[in-house]
């Protein structure tokens, strides 16, 4: 588990790294995450500023979400479980919302995580994760969603107000399934908020995420 103070991440070393020899760090290369357990959405505070970040569980490795591109391989396609928010394809690409499902598939097992904010910062304790806007391709998508059992967390669908936005505790460590309902690539992005002594604190990243047929 990491400690709670700020850390530089793997962009940052190399950024810094590549500034001090003169050179342009726009030319560092992006990672690609394909499986393991990776905490997507993951916030921090650093005392005068929320951050959100893409925590590497299986590495210790922390990135910022623009330096990563999340793979979701065809292996990822199983049947349709038949939820009504997944559209009638016969399949869909699923991220699992167990490590057991994910390690068998081959495929990222994603968190959703608060844990590493600390109590009685925020007010009840408590930060959301919003889903500010989806796209495939570059065209607004209705082909996202996160859901565990048969309850709904997020659903890009234009159609619907609902399902955008999701209360976390701090220090809650939470998981469920991530479903693709077309292959493409992704723009998610997502927005962390929560109160500071009457203020309110936000930070807003993008996420790319790419389905393969």
């Amino acid at each position: 588990m990491r400690t709670r103070r700020r850390l530089l991440t793997v962009t940052g070393i190399a950024a810094a790294a590549l500034a001090t020899a003169g050179l342009n760090s726009s030319a560092f290369a992006a990672t690609t995450l394909s499986s393991g357990h990776v905490d997507v959405l993951d916030a921090e505070w650093d005392g005068s500023d929320l951050h959100l970040h893409v925590h590497d569980e299986e590495t210790e490795t922390e990135y910022e979400p623009a330096d990563v591109t999340l793979a979701v391989p065809a292996a990822a396609k199983v049947a349709n479980p038949g939820h009504g928010w997944l559209g009638s394809g016969s399949q869909i690409w699923l991220l699992p919302d167990t490590e057991a499902a994910a390690d068998a598939a081959g495929v990222l097992f994603p968190g959703i995580s608060a844990e590493h904010l600390t109590t009685g910062v925020f007010a009840n304790n408590t930060i959301s994760y919003r889903l500010v806007s989806a796209t495939r391709n570059g065209a607004t998508t209705e082909d996202f969603s996160v859901y565990s059992g048969g309850t709904r967390w997020y659903d890009s669908n234009t159609a619907t107000t609902s399902f955008k936005s999701r209360n976390f505790a701090v220090g809650a460590h939470n998981h469920a399934n991530w479903a693709f309902e077309e292959a493409g690539t992704y723009q998610l992005t997502f927005r962390v908020q929560g109160t500071v002594s009457g203020v309110t604190e936000s930070a807003t990243a993008t996420y790319t995420v790419v389905v393969s047929s």
